[in-house]
């Protein structure tokens, strides 16, 4: 037989949903708002912002396409994004694999010391991280942005990494081991299989960090050449004037891959971190 609730936890109940709902409308009205805004006329976001547009046109991104070389950008964004995020994953896959599994002296001292980065100012990064960059000749470059890139989502990567590997139960290794599989075969094919729910929630957070990153691309680009979506955003308020449609049409295009990605991996993520609770 189900408990019968009583009136105060109803009561509790009632306002844990009603606080849960009014969490996910404010987290939405923003999205939902630009992407309404960009189908609008100037006219109507004008007049009244909260009404819907009387019929949705795509003049916005018609002329947001026109006004700035948004694609070139798009493009930029996607490749630096792609490149640093399989770079990251698959590097601290094998460095959390390393400390979850293998012993080394200072193990856990040097684990430490590369968590500890997660705490550094990215602006106190800014001058050391410019130094190396322009010294090795690679200012204003794609491979500088995917370098940096993914060193800056190393620390966060590594934990999560760490974590799921020691989740795996050791009887996998040993007995691939036993059938004969190497150290580099039991990775590859035994272990990284078994770490998809890790390499997606490292992947996605790494994708939105460079995806959203805006203050390195300031400062180690000049060219539009090798500018990236997030920056572009900066300059389109010259731009586009006071062509509002065309303006919140080019946020639209910059938020929807980031939204999409986690839409996509948001079940491999929510199963990791639920794996990572339960095995603490």
């Amino acid at each position: 037989m189900k408990k019968q609730l009583t009136a105060k936890e109803g009561v509790l109940i009632t306002l844990k949903y009603l606080f849960m709902l009014l969490c996910v409308l404010v987290a939405l009205f923003p999205i939902v708002w630009v992407i309404m805004s960009s189908f609008k006329t100037n006219k109507e976001i004008l007049s009244n912002g909260l009404a819907l547009p009387t019929q949705f046109n795509f003049n916005g991104y018609r002329d947001a396409l026109q006004i700035s070389p948004i694609l070139q950008f798009f493009s930029n964004s996607v490749v630096i994004t792609v490149i640093s995020t399989f770079i990251n994953v698959l590097a601290l896959a094998m460095a959390g694999y390393v400390f979850a599994r293998c012993r080394f002296r200072l193990k856990n001292a040097l684990f430490l010391l590369l968590s500890a980065s997660m705490v550094i100012p990215t602006t106190s990064l800014l001058h050391p991280v410019y130094l190396v960059i322009n010294k090795i000749g690679l200012t204003d470059t794609k491979t500088a942005l995917i370098l940096v890139y993914a060193a800056l989502s190393m620390p966060l990567s590594l934990m999560i990494m760490r974590s799921t590997f020691q989740a795996i139960p050791p009887s996998l290794e040993e007995a691939a081991y036993v059938d004969g599989a190497g150290f580099c075969r039991t990775f590859f094919q035994i272990m990284l299989p078994c770490a998809k729910g890790g390499l997606a929630s490292a992947g996605v957070l790494a994708f939105l960090n460079g995806w959203n990153e805006f203050t390195f691309a300031l400062v180690l680009t000049s060219s539009t050449s090798v500018r990236t979506l997030p920056l572009a955003l900066g300059y389109f308020t010259s731009s586009f004037s006071f062509n509002y449609t065309a303006m919140f049409a080019a946020i639209t295009i910059a938020v929807i891959p980031s939204i999409l990605v986690f839409a996509i991996f948001q079940e491999q993520i929510v199963n990791s971190l639920i794996a990572g609770s339960v095995k603490g």
